[in-house]
């Protein structure tokens, strides 16, 4: 099944397990079980250390089939398990949970390890997800790793698109969708630290004790996207004293699919975009911390000082701020809308459009985003409407001519939408005002795709620093802000084009601007 320079790497690093560990699978005679057998017969060929036992009947009729699990010879209770063929974005998490419970050591820090060992109960997660999903493996991979380090958690990692029926009477209508003993856990892209804290009560709690403890720093970095973590490399090689405060390492870069205009990498992908990033600020001397999201600051004129306030409780000080709060999904704020929010409402088409096969959706926007959503959604579902505000598709022309000769697609043009409908559960449709004559519409469906723009993340800013009409930090070319000490960079300032390789270089600008701030005052 798999193509030679993906055995090779894999057999490479089969090399690394320890502990021997067996396959076992469950399945029947369906094309899709022929396929999984197939996959752990090739797998285990590839290291004597692996063994992989007969396949196991379905042993009821609510089994999982095609399903398998990685267990440790010598202590079955070290394993994970699979219900479906973690190829795709999942191959990731196949290869790790393969060496994992086969004694290659998770790459957490040390005290996440520990206050995961240290969980008190019982945990038995199951994660819904998609091979489309760039955010899933994320989450796959974290509870995989928490089953291998502490016997009480177990963890079923379960492909949507083969388990329709129990998509359906689970209600589960975006990926990742984690379940907890039975009932929803979480939904979307989670670390592990956000696993465990959402587990370890007390953890938030110690982490702001840790924050307030901390002496004050010459550069504070509020945010972690492209902008963020180029300020960092930046300051740091100048040996600047440098933290910074991180909601997710990334940000907006960890939903994109394919990235292929960033100069001198041919293509990446957002989570490997993101998962660089970390390891290069990690590479330097920066005290980063996770989990923490900004709420206000202020400047204090006798000291020169700044305090940023967390929305966690804690507070840090610094010399000179750097912004990067980076921007988000900008949402259509009608009623129906947060109420339906991952029960048939979805801003990311590649990651739960698997989960609408066969059904009617609509995309709301015309731009680039949101025809390319629909061009994508039109190959997996029945039908798709495309609702745009404008009395014309903004996208590029070429976009907008496949859009065009898609069969399964209608456009609406002039349409302001007004309302998500439901049945208390799940999406049933949607309406819209004509703006041309006033009247209104309704489009039965069973999903609905925001692809509208993004929106930035400067709310905490207001009344502090200069923002402009669309909420944006005003910046210099300098990326100074009207705050003296305090600079900006990247989606969340008034930078004319929202893009990586900008960011890129409107943190490196930030960087130097803070530090030519520091030795001069």
């Amino acid at each position: 099944m798999l193509d030679s320079t993906l055995a090779q790497q894999l057999r490479t690093h089969l090399e690394k397990i320890t502990d021997p560990i067996r396959l076992v699978a469950t399945l029947d005679d369906s094309a899709k079980s022929l396929e999984l057998h197939s996959l752990l017969e090739e797998i285990a060929a590839m290291s004597p250390q692996i063994s992989y036992e007969q396949p196991e009947p379905p042993s009821s009729d609510n089994a999982r089939v095609p399903s398998f699990r990685i267990e440790r010879v010598a202590d079955a209770t070290v394993a994970v398990t699979f219900a479906g063929i973690p190829l795709g974005h999942e191959f990731t998490s196949l290869v790790l949970a393969l060496l994992q419970v086969g004694g290659y050591p998770p790459k957490f820090d040390d005290k996440v390890i520990e206050q995961i060992k240290a969980l008190d109960g019982d945990y038995v997660f199951e994660t819904f997800f998609s091979l489309s999903c760039q955010n899933c493996p994320d989450v796959v991979q974290a509870l995989n790793a928490m089953s291998v380090l502490n016997p009480r958690i177990q963890h079923t990692a379960i492909d949507g698109a083969l388990f329709q029926d129990e998509v359906e009477r689970r209600e589960v209508m975006s990926v990742p969708t984690i379940f907890l003993n039975g009932e929803k856990f979480d939904q979307g892209r989670m670390t592990v630290e956000q696993i465990v804290v959402k587990l370890d009560t007390g953890a938030s709690e110690r982490a702001a004790a840790e924050i307030n403890a901390k002496d004050p720093v010459d550069t504070l970095i509020v945010g972690g996207g492209p902008a963020g973590a180029a300020a960092a490399v930046y300051l740091a090689r100048k040996g600047v004293d440098t933290a910074m405060a991180v909601e997710r390492f990334g940000g907006q870069v960890v939903d994109t699919m394919g990235i292929e205009n960033l100069i001198s990498v041919p293509y990446t992908e957002g989570p490997k975009l993101a998962a660089a990033l970390e390891q290069n600020v990690k590479e330097h001397d920066v005290d980063v911390m996770t989990l923490q999201r900004a709420s206000s600051i202020e400047a204090d004129e006798t000291t020169g000082l700044k305090t940023v306030q967390l929305e966690s409780g804690a507070s840090l000080q610094a010399k000179t701020v750097i912004v990067s709060t980076g921007a988000r999904w900008r949402k259509l704020n009608v009623p129906g809308e947060e109420q339906y929010a991952n029960k048939g409402v979805a801003y990311c088409p590649h990651c739960d459009g698997p989960l609408f096969k066969g059904k009617r959706v609509a995309v709301v926007g015309g731009g680039n985003s949101g025809v390319e959503a629909a061009i994508d959604l039109a190959q997996i579902t029945s039908h798709v409407t495309v609702i745009e505000f404008s009395d014309k598709l903004i996208a590029d022309e070429v976009l907008q001519t496949k859009l065009r000769s898609l069969p399964n697609v209608t456009i609406i043009l002039n349409a302001a939408t007004t309302e998500v409908l439901g049945d208390g559960s799940k999406v049933t449709g949607l309406v819209y005002d004509d703006r041309s004559d006033g009247t209104s519409h309704t489009v039965e469906l069973e999903g609905i795709f925001v692809q509208i723009g993004l929106l930035p993340n400067t709310e905490w800013l207001a009344g502090s620093v200069k923002l402009s009409e669309r909420g944006e930090v005003v910046i210099t070319d300098r990326g100074e802000t009207s705050m003296p000490g305090v600079f900006a960079a990247g989606d969340c300032t008034t930078v004319p084009y929202k893009q990586i390789v900008i960011a890129l270089g409107a943190g490196s600008t930030a960087a130097l601007s803070a530090f030519d701030y520091l030795i001069r005052s």
